[in-house]
């Protein structure tokens, strides 16, 4: 029986200048059940926000304002919503976590993502740690504390 023999070679340098490719992170984000829900190439908390109501706002789309981001979003299309908004309302179409439905997101046109120019992010609905609850998850909820006593108080957070 003849020798087997198997080589192999690993080339790698470390003066070699650092792609672009390699040089962009990626962000995952999970919704806080778990469920993975975004792969973005920018942090979400480095993104404007609408004034409206807090949301992160994703570029979905190129314009002479500025670049799409690069994004991989995992959620499912809901039922749209008709938000009242000062001086008119607005038409939300909801992403859901495909998991819990949980509403993650939405656009302003309808389905499939990123048919808009934007899509928004809700505060507080991803995590970057799985299994975490987002630190601005309940900002602005009411809490309910049991004293010793058994009684309920209500507070805003």
């Amino acid at each position: 029986m003849p020798k087997v023999i198997s080589r192999s070679a690993v080339s790698s340098s470390t003066d070699a200048a650092p792609t672009a490719s390699s040089a962009a992170a990626l962000r995952v984000y999970y919704c806080i059940c778990g469920e993975f829900i975004l792969v973005i190439d920018k942090s979400l908390a480095s993104l404007p926000r609408r004034q409206t109501d807090g949301s992160t706002i994703v570029r979905s789309q190129d314009s002479d304002a500025g670049k799409a981001r690069v994004f991989k979003l995992n959620a499912t299309p809901g039922d749209p919503v008709l938000v009242e908004r000062k001086g008119g309302h607005e038409r939300q179409y909801r992403l859901l976590c495909p998991r819990c439905a949980l509403p993650i997101g939405y656009q302003s046109t309808p389905p499939p993502e990123k048919s808009g120019p934007y899509l928004y992010i809700i505060k507080g609905a991803l995590t970057q740690m799985q299994g975490q609850v987002a630190a601005d998850a309940f900002d602005g909820e009411e809490a309910v504390r049991v004293s010793a006593e058994g009684k309920a108080s209500h507070s805003l957070t």
